[in-house]
């Protein structure tokens, strides 16, 4: 007697970028009934061809806390999943296209006293974990994933707590304005960087998605707070103050914390 294959469709308000797919691809890991992952990140949209109910796996997506919603469930006749070996090569690829400029950021941002860019190197360093855990899980055990996420999240926090208490020190005391120019120039590289880091793996989908599409780059939260920080920048040369870039800074913090809690919840 043949299973019947089910086709599940889920809507993921928050997923925007590569890294969230891993972190879905990792919570999803284990449930033995799951045949094929279908992303779409341009709209926000997973397929989830499985066996059997979808309650587990509905269940492990919300928790995730990306904005989850199942639409639909069908009986479907697909059964070939081409899996696509070149998977592994691309997340190192992009791991350390993230590590780099994490890197580059931090010492930018030090050197610069920009609380922007330090903030976004975080936020770069926090994609080079998801990419790693998937990278280093690979045939791993279960345990071994979570002891792996739950150090990696805290180790998040840890820093993104240094760095809201910087931004305090910084905003109550006379401390000297960041270099603008950096800043900006800094940014843009990244966001060329996070550009690259989509098209490589969003090419390896399909021919069909092989172009990047305008609402995959502009949708990307690594993509919106690059262009944050370009702005304060801007505004810390046109007002003469620090404030701008720490503004940007403190809400970058946030979305660095808020990823770090989607890593913990890997761990549980």
């Amino acid at each position: 007697m043949t299973t019947k294959m089910n086709k599940t469709i889920f809507e993921i308000s928050k997923m925007d970028c590569p890294s969230e797919e891993n972190l879905i691809r990792m919570k999803l890991d284990g449930i033995s009934s799951i045949a094929n992952l279908d992303f779409d990140i341009p709209n926000r949209k997973l397929t989830v061809f499985h066996s059997g109910e979808s309650d587990q796996i509905e269940k492990s997506i919300i928790e995730l806390n990306l904005g989850g919603k199942k639409i639909s469930t069908e009986e479907t006749n697909e059964k070939d999943f081409v899996e696509n070996t070149n998977q592994k090569k691309l997340l190192w690829i992009v791991l350390a296209i993230n590590f780099v400029f994490f890197i580059i950021e931090m010492t930018t941002g030090l050197i610069s006293k920009s609380m922007g860019l330090v903030a976004d190197s975080l936020d770069m360093l926090a994609d080079s974990f998801v990419y790693g855990i998937s990278l280093f899980a690979v045939g791993g055990t279960l345990i071994k994933k979570k002891r792996i996420a739950k150090i990696a999240g805290y180790f998040q926090i840890t820093l993104a707590i240094i760095g809201f208490v910087e931004v305090l020190r910084r905003f109550f005391g006379a401390e000297k304005l960041p270099d603008f120019s950096t800043m900006i120039i800094v940014s843009i590289l990244a966001l060329i960087a996070n550009g690259i880091c989509l098209y490589i793996l969003q090419k390896s989908k399909s021919k069909e998605e092989a172009h990047m599409k305008a609402s995959m780059i502009f949708t990307s939260n690594d993509v919106i707070i690059n262009l944050g920080v370009i702005i304060a920048g801007i505004l810390v040369n046109w007002l003469n103050s620090n404030k701008p870039d720490l503004i940007v800074g403190t809400i970058v913090f946030i979305v660095v914390i808020q990823g770090a809690f989607r890593i913990l919840k890997l761990s549980k």
